[in-house]
């Protein structure tokens, strides 16, 4: 039987500037992948060209069927030095909003999508208060050149993986162990928050405005509640509450974590269970969990703003994707306020620190010579998005 989603449902796909672009070098990302003592395994280089291809991505993501596309401003493009912002770059951007609007396609803005300009990190970056100042700073300048064109805003994407992965297990940068330095950093990038989700709401254009957050299925495994809920609190839960009264929030999940009484770190995978490229298992449950979880702990209007799977097998990703939004489809006929589903990603792209092996494309990308090819999943879930439908 299949399942119709409610009139208006937005359904899109996602990037962000620097998996896709190529060529950001201005940045803490292009520092660290660079660095031989970072775990990451390739450089993100000349990436997928979107930076001068966005016009044909962009009309083969309308081919396709989708009605939205969210992608992010690479910073430190537009502000290359503290107070210094770039026309060129903002028009390039402003020429990505009118492209989305001549396709038919929402355009969904994010204004942090985890890179931060060199000049910033020098600073301190997120451990230091005065980031939160940059970087609504750069939001109001943005905000006044392309506002008008903006469908949808995301300030940061997921501030709690900066946070966790940077200051608490050092595989992204700073690449710092530090439980006080996450801590601060949490502080620091909520506060950013709140300070950007204004200064984009002083300005042109009239759109909702939120954050998105990447969450799991936090589940507890033989008493393993109150270390359980110990993690939830400091790498959700604050967030979720610090959200509370914004225009949505953008739920991010692909799989689950679990928790024993023995260790306040999360268990390994379940022994049997497949896992994805990305090495953590194959878990579609997890959107239902955590939709739940965001509507009961946040309140408010929900998109679902990146949900997938890396795998090399593309029947993989139709079948997860079909589970999640089954789970989601649960979520609405029990009221729950869910107004839209971005999978990602549209490309292939620079996955941080796992490089270019993890496909998590609906579009493959030839790494030689750029060419796009759709998968199969992508025209599936394209005509989804066209009918508004699940088979």
């Amino acid at each position: 039987m299949a399942i119709t989603f409610p009139d208006g449902f937005v359904w899109g796909t996602a990037t962000a500037a620097h998996q896709v672009e190529g060529g950001n070098w201005n940045n803490d990302w292009w520092m660290w992948e660079h660095d031989p003592s970072s775990p990451c395994i390739d450089v993100s280089g000349d990436a997928c060209d979107h930076f001068w291809r966005y016009p044909e991505d962009i009309a083969l993501l309308a081919d396709l069927g989708f009605t939205s596309y969210r992608f992010s401003l690479e910073w430190s493009r537009i502000e290359p030095e503290p107070g210094e912002f770039s026309v060129n770059a903002l028009d390039h951007y402003r020429r990505m909003l009118a492209s989305c609007h001549e396709h038919g396609l929402l355009p969904v803005l994010t204004y942090h999508h985890f890179t931060t300009p060199r000049w910033a990190v020098a600073g301190g970056g997120w451990l230091n208060r005065q980031t939160g100042e940059h970087l609504a700073r750069f939001a109001e300048r943005a905000t006044q050149h392309l506002g008008d064109l903006v469908g949808m805003a995301c300030t940061i994407n997921e501030p709690n993986v900066v946070s966790i992965l940077g200051h608490l297990l050092g595989t992204f940068p700073p690449g710092h162990v530090d439980g006080g330095e996450f801590t601060t950093a949490n502080e620091n990038l909520l506060r950013a928050h709140r300070l950007t989700y204004d200064a984009v709401k002083a300005g042109p254009g009239d759109f909702p405005v939120g954050m998105t957050l990447s969450m799991a299925d936090f589940q507890a495994v033989d008493g393993g509640e109150s270390n359980m809920e110990r993690a939830r609190h400091s790498m959700e839960d604050v967030f979720l509450e610090g959200a509370r009264g914004d225009d949505y929030l953008g739920a991010q999940m692909y799989t689950r974590i679990r928790f024993g009484p023995d260790s306040p770190t999360p268990l390994a995978n379940e022994e049997g269970l497949r896992t994805t490229l990305m090495g953590y298992e194959f878990w579609p449950q997890a959107l239902e969990a955590t939709v739940r979880r965001a509507a009961d702990v946040f309140g408010g209007p929900l998109y679902v703003t990146e949900n997938g799977i890396g795998c090399t097998d593309d029947a993989e990703r139709i079948e997860y994707v079909t589970a999640a939004l089954e789970g989601l489809d649960r979520c609405l006929q029990d009221g729950l306020d869910v107004r839209g589903y971005f999978c990602w990603s549209c490309l292939d792209n620079f996955e941080w620190a796992e490089g270019y092996a993890p496909l998590f494309g609906l579009i493959a990308v030839d790494r030689e010579t750029q060419v796009r090819t759709p998968k199969p999943s992508a025209h599936w879930l394209g005509q989804v998005a066209r009918t508004n439908t699940l088979p």
